[in-house]
């Protein structure tokens, strides 16, 4: 709820002679009669404290009664309602003219029938006087019903509270909360289906660039069985153990020059080799032309 907000406070409490061996509930007694009243140093009415006394040596004023003054720290809670801040409350009397509210349990606030928007609409249903919507059968306004509205103004002698339903925001804070909520999901439904969606529209386009792929693969097999002359044959490592270690890329390279002639015995070379090792950095590509 807005409205609310908790301050640092540095103070110093005066305290009467009489009241230096307990000086702790004197300090209390002081504050707890700021409680939910205006107070124009705090800018708003004192709902709460927390103090934390600084020092133990009090400041003995001169006079006639020489009062101590004790230096505080305190946290303050307060309520400060503003010109268009949205505030809670709940509703203890309704009329066809007006609804009555309680914010906090101590602050009074009116709502004027000129500040209930259209939608509603007042009526007695079982026995009970309510506010209904037309819009929205379960948005009803009754008795004991919990309601945010708006601020218009704030009368601080009295701690009295206009207030407004015009806002769409605004009205049953269980009815405006569910609502809140289900709007919540359909977003996140709506991006979950997105994703999905999106998934979907990848896989699909893998699937075709897959499909497409092997088309130009097979095309090309196709093409290179077409084109025997002219075949690059790529060498690389390989161990046969009929052939000396250091002497291999020369048996390798002879091998290759003898059957250059022939393409058709290309394969023979293939298949009397075991292929262990594939080492694509050490020698060159050799062209078979």
């Amino acid at each position: 709820m807005e409205g609310l907000k908790v301050s640092d406070a540095d103070m110093e409490v005066y305290l009467h002679p009489s009241k230096s061996k307990k000086v702790s509930q004197a300090i209390l007694r002081e504050l707890s009669s700021l409680l939910f009243k205006f107070n124009e140093i705090f800018e708003g009415v004192l709902l709460a404290y927390d103090v934390n006394i600084l020092d133990k040596n009090g400041k003995i004023l001169c006079g006639i009664h020489p009062y101590f003054g004790v230096k505080l720290k305190a946290k303050l809670l307060l309520f400060s309602p503003k010109p268009n801040m949205l505030v809670e409350g709940k509703v203890v009397r309704l009329t066809q003219a007006s609804i009555h509210v309680i914010v906090l349990g101590f602050s009074s606030a009116i709502i004027t029938d000129q500040d209930i928007r259209e939608e509603f609409n007042y009526t007695t249903k079982y026995g009970e006087e309510v506010f209904a919507s037309r819009s929205h059968k379960w948005h009803v306004i009754k008795v004991g019903t919990m309601i945010r509205f708006l601020v218009k103004s704030f009368d601080e002698e009295i701690l009295h509270i206009s207030g407004s339903l015009i806002p769409a925001r605004t009205g049953s804070i269980r009815w405006l909360d569910k609502k809140s909520k289900n709007v919540c999901l359909a977003d996140s439904s709506t991006t979950k289906r997105r994703e999905v969606e999106g998934k979907s529209e990848m896989q699909d386009n893998e699937t075709v660039g897959a499909a497409v792929s092997s088309v130009s693969n097979d095309h090309q097999i196709k093409k290179s069985k077409k084109r025997r002359d002219g075949a690059l044959f790529s060498m690389y490592i390989f161990h046969d153990d009929d052939c000396p270690a250091f002497d291999f890329n020369r048996w390798i390279y002879k091998q290759a020059i003898h059957l250059v002639n022939d393409t058709r015995n290309l394969q023979q070379l293939c298949y009397s080799l075991v292929w262990t090792d594939v080492i694509t950095t050490q020698f060159p590509v050799i062209s078979l032309t």
